[in-house]
């Protein structure tokens, strides 16, 4: 289990009237940036819950766009971040959404960018915290407070032991793992939480190995960045 700090409790600095559409909304929207990538051209939020009820009384909008335009909760410019992407020729769109079983505090984007679309469902769990739990489709379940790498592979023996021996030949420690699948022998997601930066060359290794579709390394979540 993980454990829970002082910051987690009080919240961070930011900008908005709760931390939870606020903090918590930008940095869904950083994580998101992370996974689609910085050329983006046109997202869609869909907003469940308290965040559909009320996302523009409490600047979860604004909040849910600056992330996407990697803004931080603090950062001044979050008030104005729906001008500032209409001003970047981002194309953005809010729809109101039952999502199921979640959290009260949730979204799901549709990210649309150069290189294709993207999606990623998470919610504000209070305090700025937040939870990932689907990423294109994928089911997961991480914080974006560590490393974070996402592998997408085929359900087949050997997979998860090659990809820990890389991760444990570059002294890489793994704080959280997970694994997941829908059906015996289909498709598979591994999600690792690690101690120390991933560089380029271990996520080359990673996605030589057979059985792996696809790899997405997330940068840790931190003020200032």
């Amino acid at each position: 289990m993980k454990s829970v700090g002082v910051f987690d409790i009080l919240g961070p600095i930011m900008v908005g009237p709760s931390s939870s559409h606020t903090a918590g909304a930008a940095r869904l929207g950083k994580v998101a940036r992370a996974v689609a990538g910085a050329d983006i051209e046109d997202v869609t939020f869909y907003l469940h819950g308290s965040f559909a009820k009320t996302y523009k009384g409490h600047g979860t909008d604004r909040a849910l766009v600056a992330g996407i335009l990697g803004m931080e909760p603090s950062d001044l410019r979050l008030r104005d971040s729906l001008e500032i992407a209409k001003e970047k020729g981002l194309k953005i769109r809010f729809r109101e959404a039952d999502l199921g079983d979640v959290h009260p505090n949730t979204v799901k984007f549709v990210i649309k960018g150069k290189e294709g679309t993207y999606e990623l469902i998470g919610s504000s769990i209070g305090g700025g915290s937040i939870e990932v739990t689907s990423v294109n489709g994928n089911s997961v379940n991480f914080t974006g407070t560590y490393p974070t790498i996402i592998i997408s592979n085929k359900d087949v023996p050997g997979v998860v032991s090659k990809v820990t021996s890389i991760l444990y030949d570059n002294d890489i420690n793994i704080a959280f793992m997970k694994v997941f699948r829908n059906q015996k022998g289909r498709d598979a997601t591994m999600v690792f939480e690690v101690d120390h930066e991933v560089t380029s060359e271990i996520i080359g290794s990673v996605k030589a190995i057979e059985g792996i579709n696809k790899v997405i390394k997330i940068n840790p979540i931190k003020e200032g960045e």
